[in-house]
């Protein structure tokens, strides 16, 4: 395979169309990211691949892995995943923060069977019922040293394993602790159980594109969960994708420091770099979560010559804060996603570090990334082109007909990174999978509002669920988000709509200010209804928060926002019933309006009230059961 075949220019949106006239097929990709990572370590066996800082104070106390290194762990951790039991279409549950040993781990459960990540901060129940649907019994867990909160947790979900395989800190020294025995549960470290397993080849079959590399679970934190299953074929293009980006050269650094149970983590931070032999960075157990990283931030650049990274917006609003106290001259472009972009955050941080700031757009369903920005072609309100070989159009949110380009619609992603299904149920030795609506005919619907240009370029409106429905009017809730971000001391927003009894909804938003900001939440609500397109989207009111919500991942956390305005609009409803208290609670993914009375107070004058708005509700009497 050729470089030029391998990798055609593609360092702007013109370059797109060169680049499919070749057939994805000739582009000599390797069949699994097992073969990826052999690959690597054939062509720079002692190049640096991982580089791991133990926590922030001691960046300068990492462990690094060449290629060549790497793999033999690999090897040797799939071995040992092979020695008890693991099969092909076997998971294998990995729930620990970000560690050295957590990146060979989670590719040698994809090379032996299945990697299955968790989030070990989501609730036990959630974790059971993943492990459950994964079908996994044997979990590779952070242990006491590492994740002491973690590690309790792995204990009380152990009735549902066969094996735990510990994880020590990045870096431990010494004898580890010795770790409780679990009655019929197999215990061990990870390193120690596989220290004797042969290093140089897999003692299994390796695994091959169709089959699947990972289940990861989607969603907040509440709600049933999902888990959406990837191929190896779906991992190893999109990768490429991201890794056919002519502004990285070979070799270069990237700085990794979102969990591994996020497909970001996975895909654009540990298996793109295998590509042309980069080098990751990645940042302690607690990623961008660390404050102390931020006092180091700039430092760690220089010292490794990063040239690269990805992060949240809050990510870059925090480090635009961040005196720059070192030479990052290296650091070419920095790649945001996840949420959207606030124009002041974008201007804070190329202005405090003269370092552009790249949008891209993708989700778990669609592998990862499928839209990726130009650092030297913007387009401003665009969330970049479509990604080499992936298709997008724009269909009607009711009759699924394909909209004329620059029409708002359901945007819809077809191609080879769009995954095959959610996990069902089990089959013999294979998963059930299955669309749940969002696949249609191979093309996945993403639940999101966009324009789309003849270029390929991709505008965002919303997502369809957070519509504003105001007497049958739609209201695209990034109307009123883009109004008040063009506000200089707003620097996140979040419309939703609040129940309203003659309207069904009316639009209310809540937003983040600048440090020191002394304006108003009613100068806000002016500012917005001034630059609102239409009258209906006027806000009825702002309120300013210290954090918007997000989820685990970063990502806006709407229905939360959704709950406060339910609870704001029904607490004024029942006003004049003395000592009613409203709370509004999330069940999965609607919100739930739990109405507690009085015994003295008129039950069904109550019931007749919240008759009038559209809102699930729950009443209860004190004293009844």
């Amino acid at each position: 395979m050729t470089g030029a075949s391998l990798w055609p220019r593609y360092a702007e949106p013109a370059d797109l169309a060169a680049i499919e006239a070749v057939p994805l097929a000739e582009r000599g990709l390797p069949e699994s990211t097992y073969a990826l990572l052999s690959r690597a370590a054939g062509w720079w066996p002692d190049h640096p691949a991982t580089t791991v800082l133990p926590e922030a104070a001691r960046w300068r106390e990492p462990v690094r892995r060449t290629f060549a290194e790497l793999l033999a762990d690999v090897h040797r951790y799939a071995n040992l995943l092979w020695e008890l039991g693991i099969r092909r279409g076997d998971a294998v549950a990995l729930m620990a923060p970000n560690c050295a040993d957590l990146i060979p781990a989670t590719l040698a459960a994809q090379l032996a069977g299945i990697a299955a990540p968790l989030n070990g901060g989501l609730s036990r129940d959630h974790l059971g019922e993943l492990l459950r649907r994964s079908g996994a019994r044997v979990l590779i867990t952070a242990g006491p040293e590492l994740a002491p909160e973690i590690w309790d947790t792995a204990r009380t979900l152990a009735a549902e394993l066969d094996v735990v395989l510990v994880l020590r800190p990045t870096g431990a020294a010494g004898e580890p602790a010795a770790l409780p025995a679990i009655k019929g549960v197999r215990v061990g470290y990870l390193a120690d159980l596989a220290a004797g397993h042969d290093a140089t080849d897999f003692d299994g079959e390796p695994p091959v594109a169709s089959d699947l590399a990972a289940l990861f679970h989607t969603g907040g934190t509440t709600g049933a969960p999902k888990l959406a299953a990837h191929t190896h074929a779906n991992e190893v293009t999109d990768a490429w994708m991201i890794a056919a980006n002519s502004l990285l050269d070979p070799g270069s650094a990237v700085f990794a420091a979102l969990p591994l149970f996020h497909v970001n983590a996975l895909v654009v931070t540990l298996l793109a770099p295998l590509f042309k032999g980069q080098h990751a960075v990645w940042a302690g157990p607690l990623g961008y979560r660390e404050p102390a990283l931020y006092g180091q931030f700039w430092k760690i650049v220089e010292h490794h010559r990063i040239a690269a990274m990805s992060a949240v917006p809050t990510v870059y609003a925090v480090l635009a804060q961040c005196p720059v106290d070192a030479d990052i001259a290296s650091l070419r472009f920095a790649m945001v996603g996840a949420s959207p972009l606030p124009a002041a955050v974008r201007a804070g941080f190329q202005t405090h570090t003269g370092v552009t700031l790249v949008e891209g757009y993708g989700l778990t369903e669609a592998t990862c990334a499928s839209a990726r920005s130009f650092p030297d072609a913007p387009r401003p309100g665009s969330v970049g082109q479509r990604m080499p070989y992936q298709r997008m159009k724009v269909v009607h949110p009711e009759t699924g007909e394909e909209l004329p380009g620059g029409e708002t619609g359901v945007l819809a992603i077809g191609g080879p990174t769009v995954f095959p299904g959610y996990v069902v149920g089990r089959a013999g030795n294979a998963y059930v999978l299955d669309g749940l609506g969002k696949l249609r005919d191979g093309w996945l619907d993403t639940g999101d509002l966009a324009r789309l240009d003849a270029d390929g370029f991709v505008r965002l409106a919303g997502r369809v669920k957070d519509l504003i429905i105001r007497g049958g009017h739609n209201i695209d809730p990034a109307m009123i988000e883009d109004a008040l971000l063009s506000h200089p001391d707003v620097t996140a927003a979040g419309a939703v709509g609040r129940p309203d009894e003659h309207s069904g909804e009316v639009p209310v938003a809540y937003v983040t200010l600048v440090p020191g900001a002394t304006v108003t939440e009613d100068e806000l609500r002016a500012w917005a209804a001034g630059r609102v397109p239409e009258r209906a989207a006027a806000p009825k009111e702002v309120t300013v928060l210290d954090a918007l919500p997000v989820t685990d991942v970063g990502k806006p956390y709407k229905l939360a926002l959704r709950a406060d305005a339910n609870r704001r609009a029904i607490t004024e409803a029942l006003v004049a019933f003395d000592g009613a208290t409203v709370d509004a609670v999330i069940e999965d993914g609607t919100v739930v309006a739990t109405v507690t009375l009085p015994s003295e107070v008129d039950e069904s004058k109550v019931a007749a009230t919240l008759a009038r708005y559209t809102v699930s509700t729950r009443l209860t009497c004190q004293g009844k059961s």
